[in-house]
């Protein structure tokens, strides 16, 4: 357990502190010289049951505040210090305000000096006490006469601590790991030391650890845990943790740096927030107000911006967005404390709700939705509101990191919930069930209609298709998305297409009937020198446009292929020109042949022999030095059906299939690529 001392100046937190664990918190000369505390001190009470209260003591000089402040998070118990000769006082007040912000629900308050004060007398100043704690989280906390002088009330001061320890215990903590540094030093014979309250998590001896905001990486040589020497740090403890790495010193860190686990190393400089202005104030929060924002042991200058038309009245709570002059190691759900930007008051503090708060359309309802889920606290609460609105998705990975939950605190969570994961690259997208089906349903019903409207193409783009559907996945993960469906069988995928598993492309009936006079031109006799385009539509008395769009269509569908540009191929004429060429290959000398050598067997004249060479090199089924070619063995059967490949296991190459596009901009035809283009070197298919 950590307790806090808060309080007015010379109302003996030190004294009591020191009466309580025989240690003086005050370290620094200037402190001996002036007889108060000017920063944070430390101490520590072993308990009967073996564990150790460690003690923050805080200065109370309105002066100091910052410094209080940095001591104040990641307190288990406050202990509030009221003199009886001068009963509650200006920084008493404030202090209590600091505690009731930060979030600190239990405490016990001391009347110190109470030699000081008659016994009839007391009643005065604790009902004085009593106003001062109504309305705050200290309200019931019970009140303690003490006196260092004489040693009344010290012992049943320290017994109720024993007791806090015993009721505060602290569960395993499922946090990773985080410790906020309010020293560094360095000490003789082991280097770099950093102290500071484990805010979550654990860290051990030999752990690698990141030092946020600045990203430097630091390995953990030693523990003190509590002052003792430990394997372990556990949450909720007092840490010194001994450093080393390159570029690890004493001023490489400095008072308000984080020492993390380095999944959670992600700084953030515009955070949405909840806050609360306290009634004691005289103006409201106003857009872009200058603040000083206090976050674990950081002080940050930041700038208001108002979530609502309205701006935040004193006494209310409201919605905002912090932005910070720089950036700091956060986690949703840390409290934090606002002054004004004299640093002479405090004037309110909330919560920490989202860390990548975005910096356009902050205000939307669909945002504005999002923040009052983010708002209910709980990781599970928070998780479940946010599956159910707009996006209907969380990325899981930003959400364990930015709530400081370890991977097997996630997955529980993930499970409890059955939220649905789709991992793509470095991130993993969750969604509820509901949502999860109503995108399947949603994608199957657009696949279906789309065929229908569309029973000439292969599918519809994946973009297009992303495009069309709510929730709208981020790219990379709606591809994950349907790689997933189309391991089930409920999509078909062929590289940028997207199709229902039984769809093929089919001709219309009129397309039939134009391919059914187009064909016998292009077959028989005449395969190895077929009409362009232009001369067809002349003989059968169609515009090129619409005998052009066909053949793109036929090319999808693997029964043509481009040559030369509106010169087309049936497929298994390409096919047999292929074994042509083998045949005069194996019969040249070092299997080099000419293009006067193919033009020869095909009987189709030197231009449309080059043309025919030209588009086999393209495609690597032949490999040119000058004017000789020699065959590619490893494309030979690039254009042979499946039936006549060899069955060696292996998927089938994908020219003749509508697996993908290659060339930005350029139309799809002949299986998926263009005839100016080469194709891929590995499969397309997914």
């Amino acid at each position: 357990m950590i307790v806090g001392t808060a309080g007015h100046i010379d109302h003996g937190k030190t004294s009591l502190v020191q009466a309580l664990t025989g240690v003086d918190t005050d370290r620094l000369k200037e402190e001996k010289k002036r007889g108060i505390s000017i920063d944070l001190g430390f101490a520590y009470l072993p308990a009967p049951d073996g564990s150790i209260v460690g003690f923050i003591d805080v200065p109370g000089h309105e002066a100091f505040v910052r410094n209080m402040l940095a001591g104040a998070t990641g307190i288990d118990l406050a202990l509030l210090v009221v003199a009886a000769d001068d009963g509650v006082m200006p920084q008493t007040r404030e202090h209590l305000m600091i505690v009731d912000l930060l979030g600190i629900r239990h405490g016990i308050v001391a009347l110190t000096k109470a030699d000081l004060l008659a016994p009839e007398d007391r009643g005065r100043v604790i009902a004085e006490i009593h106003q001062a704690l109504s309305g705050t989280a200290l309200a019931q906390a019970e009140i303690i006469p003490v006196s260092v002088v004489s040693g009344e009330g010290v012992d049943e001061l320290r017994t109720r601590l024993f007791d806090w320890q015993t009721r505060l215990k602290r569960q395993a903590d499922d946090g990773r790991f985080r410790l906020a540094v309010d020293r560094c030093f360095v000490l003789q014979g082991a280097g770099t030391v950093v102290t500071g309250t484990v805010l979550s998590g654990q860290v051990a001896v030999g752990d690698h650890v990141t030092i946020s905001p600045s990203g430097l990486s630091a390995r953990v040589r030693s523990i003190h845990a509590q002052n003792q020497p430990r394997e372990r740090g556990l949450a909720g403890e007092r840490c010194a943790l001994n450093l080393a790495g390159e570029g690890v010193a004493k001023d490489a860190i400095r008072r308000g740096d984080v020492v993390l686990d380095p999944h959670l190393h992600a700084p953030t400089d515009r955070i949405d927030a909840k806050v609360r202005l306290l009634a004691g104030e005289s103006k409201p929060l106003a857009q872009w107000m200058p603040v000083r924002l206090h976050h674990a042991a950081v002080e940050v200058g930041a700038r208001i911006v108002l979530l609502d038309d309205e701006p935040v009245q004193p006494g209310t709570e409201a919605f905002v967005q912090l932005v910070l002059e720089h950036p700091i190691a956060a986690a949703v759900g840390d409290r934090f404390v606002l002054r004004d930007t004299t640093g002479q008051r405090t004037i309110g503090g909330g919560t920490l709700l989202d860390l990548r708060a975005p910096a356009r359309k902050r205000r939307t309802p669909e945002r504005l939705g999002q923040i009052e889920a983010l708002a209910l606290g709980e990781p599970a609460g928070v998780l479940a509101a946010l599956l159910a609105r707009s996006p209907f998705s969380v990325d899981l990975t930003a959400f364990a990191r930015d709530h400081a939950l370890n991977a097997p605190a996630m997955d529980a969570l993930i499970d409890r919930q059955g939220v649905l994961r789709i991992r793509a690259q470095n991130a993993e997208l969750g969604l509820s069930p509901a949502t999860w089906l109503k995108l399947k349903r949603d994608l199957l019903a657009t696949l279906e209609s789309f065929h229908t409207d569309n029973p000439d193409l292969p599918g519809i783009g994946l973009e297009r298709l992303r495009l069309q559907l709510l929730p709208r996945l981020p790219a990379p993960t709606f591809l994950s998305f349907l790689q997933g469906l189309a391991k089930g069988g409920e999509v078909g995928l062929q590289g940028a297409w997207v199709r229902l598993p039984g769809h093929e492309v089919r001709l219309t009936s009129a397309d039939e009937q134009v391919w059914s006079k187009i064909r016998p031109m292009i077959a028989d006799a005449e395969r190895f020198r077929p009409p362009r385009v232009r001369d067809i539509a002349g003989i059968i008395g169609l515009h090129e446009n619409d005998i052009r769009r066909l053949f793109k269509l036929l090319g999808r569908m693997g029964l043509v292929d481009e040559v030369a540009h509106d010169h087309f191929f049936l497929r298994g004429t390409v096919a047999e020109m292929v074994d042509i060429a083998v045949d005069v290959a194996s019969q040249a000398p070092k299997g080099e042949f000419s293009a006067a050598q193919l033009r020869d067997r095909l009987d189709n004249g030197r231009k449309v022999a080059i043309q025919i060479l030209e588009f086999f090199d393209r495609h690597g089924v032949t490999l040119r030095r000058g004017d000789l070619r020699r065959m590619n063995r490893h494309r030979v059967d690039l254009f042979r059906s499946s039936n006549d490949r060899p069955t060696d296991g292996r998927e089938a190459f994908p020219v003749g299939r509508p697996d993908f596009k290659s060339g930005r901009g350029r139309e799809t035809v002949l299986g998926g690529f263009d005839s100016l283009s080469l194709p891929p070197s590995s499969r397309s298919a997914l």
